[in-house]
């Protein structure tokens, strides 16, 4: 087994085209020589799953984690798909309409790219490379610019430094969803990654775009704006040593907005994240320096972009001098408020997935507005607003942060959705109001809808099997309150739990994580009793044998 690991692994340093991942590549050859397989094996025990998140790992050499060949073996395996979807005629001329590639800060991003780009255009498709580093929002928008087949983004969004990722976008400017993740699996697993075949540099089909497209995003920012004749307020922002501070501040900018006050530190692109571990919003302290910074701006909100620029967090002033991050519903229920507030038509859709807040629900109803629920993943609100071509979706949105406030693209944006946050935030000060009262005053119109999540460490196959057992069997009653319905989403991997008082528990294996998530959403009550219930939930989760 020795020697077949060792065997492969020299295959792989042959093949190599970077130094510095031929010499981390060498030192573990060398490490296993000498007995220390571990590490080696690790990285070539199988081959790194493309699925609906593309794929997602370490930067190292080896079939289980980002590098070159990896890459190149994935391009390969999109570009066939194209070319087996033109042939079929669902996606008519895929190889001349072509596919626009982005990438991020990251290490090796810039490589990854242009690599995709290389093989893509050896395959006889015509690749399109944005220029420098650019935020996922504007890959994603460029699709449908472009007329472009397809999209792909080289980032690993808001994972800790040492990771790179890779997404794929369909033609509607949205996320491939299933089946098509497995389509391109398959398709991928047909090329070697160690003889790929890339064209020249000069390739008359590897287009390096100009600034035209990043131009023409920012020129369509200002549209967001439902209420433009309202001048801004001041606003901090951080990039997260990201992609999109300087797109950020054009759209503001444009949108009519005064330069937002920025954190110095953390605004030019840095992929080793120095004064971040985990550069996402959601992380406790991952705001902090941005907090400092509205502090002495006098800021009245803190808006903060992960690192490719797809997802919002926000910070708001309490009455006391604190400052206080919002949870993603409640950045969601601004955006509805507001949007539902200014805008007219009974054709007029909201979208939110399963695990975020069911108060949209309420909102749109008192609105007379549609509202549907869909699977966790922004793609998934993506998908269902093609499939609902007479209904003019006006927000989605995740309560991991994603949101989507304009027609396009049909994926998370985090930089129209500050632009809207700093409207409403200027909407707020020339009412005389602050954004903590505009949520009091939705809590006082539908009531204080409390949620919660607890992670388990549970691998996601133990805790698929527990949603199945729950479904099969569900529970009479959870920490003293009796369960008066159970509903099953298998396409989903989720289960509802409703108990006595409307209060809502939910569970889901997580699709990327060795993670079991609880959710839970009450209604005017108090935070503890919600996560009382959780815990009381958590404890009947099955033991990992492991």
């Amino acid at each position: 087994m020795l020697d077949e690991l060792l065997t492969t692994a020299r295959r792989w340093l042959a093949a190599e085209p970077d130094d510095d991942i031929r010499a981390e590549l060498s030192a573990l050859i060398a490490a296993a020589e000498t007995g220390d397989f571990a590490e080696l094996e690790a990285c070539f025990d199988g081959n790194l799953q493309f699925g609906t998140a593309g794929l997602r790992a370490r930067v190292a050499p080896g079939s289980m984690r980002m590098n070159r060949l990896v890459v190149r073996q994935a391009a390969a395996g999109v570009g066939q798909w194209l070319l087996d979807q033109q042939a079929s005629g669902a996606l008519p001329h895929a190889g001349e309409r072509g596919v626009v590639i982005a990438h991020d800060a990251r290490r090796k991003s810039d490589l990854f790219a242009q690599d995709t780009a290389r093989v893509l255009a050896a395959m006889g498709i015509r690749a399109m490379l944005l220029p420098e580093v650019q935020p996922t929002p504007v890959l994603a928008w460029s699709i449908t610019g472009l007329d472009a087949a397809a999209g792909i983004v080289v980032t690993a969004s808001h994972n800790p430094p040492a990771d790179n990722g890779y997404k794929v976008y369909l033609d509607t400017g949205s996320q491939i969803v299933s089946p098509v993740d497995t389509e391109i699996a398959e398709r991928i697993a047909m090329f070697d990654p160690l003889d790929v075949v890339l064209a020249a540099d000069d390739d008359p089909l590897f287009e390096r775009l100009d600034f035209t497209w990043v131009d023409a995003y920012i020129n369509f920012v200002p549209s967001v704006r439902v209420r433009p004749d309202v001048a801004g307020v001041s606003v901090a922002y951080t990039a997260m040593h990201g992609v999109g501070g300087t797109v950020v501040e054009q759209a503001f900018a444009a949108a009519g907005f005064p330069r937002p006050h920025v954190v110095a530190s953390q605004q030019d692109p840095d992929g080793s994240f120095p004064t971040v571990a985990f550069p996402n919003p959601e992380e406790p302290g991952a705001m902090d320096l941005l907090i400092e910074e509205a502090r002495s701006a006098d800021a009245v909100v803190a808006l903060a972009n992960d690192p490719d620029a797809d997802r919002l967090g926000v910070a708001i002033p309490q009455s006391d001098g604190s400052w206080r991050r919002l949870s993603g519903d409640e950045i969601g229920w601004l955006f509805a408020d507001h949007i539902l507030a200014n805008s007219e038509g009974d054709d007029r859709l909201v979208v939110t997935t399963l695990v975020s807040s069911s108060l949209l629900a309420r909102m749109a109803e008192a609105a007379g507005v549609h509202s549907a629920e869909t699977f966790t993943g922004f793609k998934w609100i993506g998908k269902l607003a093609t499939e609902r071509p007479d209904q003019r979706l006006m927000l989605g949105y995740e309560q991991a942060l994603g949101y989507l406030v304009a027609q396009r693209p049909l994926d998370k944006d985090g930089i129209t959705a500050a632009v809207m946050m700093a409207e409403i935030a200027a909407i707020s000060a020339a009412d005389g109001v602050t954004l903590q009262d505009r949520l009091d005053s939705i809590a006082a119109r539908f009531g204080q809808y409390v949620t919660a999540e607890l992670s388990l460490r549970i691998p996601p196959s133990l805790g698929a099997e527990w949603v199945a057992a729950i479904i099969e069997s569900p529970p009479t009653e959870v920490g003293g309150r009796a369960v008066t319905s159970t509903i099953a989403y298998p396409e989903a991997n989720l289960v509802r739990l409703m108990l006595e008082g409307d209060m809502r528990l939910q569970v889901r294996p997580s699709g990327t994580e060795p993670k079991v998530k609880l959710y839970g959403e009450a209604v005017d009550v108090d935070r503890s009793v919600l996560d009382d219930l959780l815990a009381a939930l958590a404890a009947m989760a099955p033991a990992d044998p492991g």
